[in-house]
């Protein structure tokens, strides 16, 4: 009986001791969960999270700008943000880097209505173009057009605020720059109105990182983050093998995630996922770096390990 008890308290005790083995990470998503977040949801449905030792916080905000600043100012370990974005924030000093890749792919493009007047992007002189975030968006609509002989000051810009594909369908604007391939175009066939995408990175735009995750520079913690991104990159492998049971997994924690637009969404957004998420291809930062120096939104180019570093994985 003695033996009995003692067998039982060494249990006991270990499953406290793995219990309180786990690191608590905060995480902060750029929106609502969508399947863009996908390798995130999966590795804490999965228990990926856990078997690194982490028990992993997952929050959406209320505001979407607020994330990366709140990891800034240390109220959380991690925030997913975009890599356009985090080049301007180091540049205004704020403390952040880029400690892995969510989505490895641009999903931002030059949105249109296929059957209207706008047939190539040398269209849109004379036209209006709605778009939701000032500065990068106007940068790379100015490429773009460059590339097509027209100025940017030969369109009128539109604030849309994020209304990308209402204001588009209803005739606002004639296209959207902003708007993302995997969402907004399926939210317009949906809708009984087909889309067409002029995709960024084949008009002259650097390809980039479209979903990050990025830290406080100054107090990052590179072994509990590494552990995240091993767990990540084990869930992206799940989804990839197994795309209709995952979708099951995810789509199964929150009804709201159960409709066509998500499920549609979900299979154009399986490919970009980034394979290696804590891989850096430091050339891919260098060069966007180069274009935002070039279209004047910088004053100088910052060494790349400034705003990228690659922290390994567990």
């Amino acid at each position: 009986m003695i033996r009995l008890f003692f067998s039982v308290s060494l249990f006991l005790f270990g499953l406290i001791n793995i219990a309180q083995a786990e690191d608590k990470m905060t995480l902060l998503l750029d929106w609502f969960v969508n399947p863009d977040h996908g390798p995130i949801i999966i590795a804490k449905e999965k228990g990926y999270f856990k078997e690194q030792g982490l028990d992993v916080e997952v929050v959406a905000p209320a505001d979407p700008s607020m994330p990366p600043k709140l990891v800034a100012a240390g109220k959380a370990d991690l925030a997913v943000d975009y890599q356009p974005q985090l080049h301007m924030q180091v540049h205004q000093g704020i403390p952040l880097v880029r400690v892995g890749t969510l989505v490895a792919t641009p999903l931002n493009c030059l949105l249109t209505i296929k059957d209207g007047a706008i047939k190539t992007p040398a269209d849109l002189k004379g036209k209006k173009v709605g778009f939701s975030v000032a500065g990068v968006e106007e940068a790379l609509l100015k490429t773009i057009l460059n590339k097509y002989g027209v100025k940017l000051s030969d369109v009128e810009l539109v604030n849309v605020n994020f209304s990308l594909s209402p204001s588009l369908m209803s005739k606002q604007v004639d296209a959207v720059i902003g708007a993302f391939r995997n969402f907004e175009l399926n939210q317009m066939e949906i809708e009984g109105v087909e889309g067409k995408c002029f995709y960024l990175e084949e008009e002259g735009v650097p390809p980039y990182d479209e979903l990050i995750y990025v830290a406080n520079s100054k107090t990052l913690d590179k072994d509990k983050i590494s552990r995240f991104l091993s767990a990540t990159e084990k869930a992206t492998q799940f989804i990839i093998n197994n795309p209709d049971e995952s979708w099951k997994i995810f789509s199964g924690t929150a009804k709201e995630l159960q409709d066509e637009l998500n499920t549609k969404a979900w299979k154009d957004t399986i490919s970009r996922f980034a394979l290696r998420p804590a891989g850096l291809d430091a050339s891919r930062y260098f060069r966007f770096e180069k274009f935002l120096k070039d279209n004047g939104l910088i004053n100088e180019i910052f060494p790349v390990e400034k705003i990228a570093i690659d922290v390994g994985a567990k």
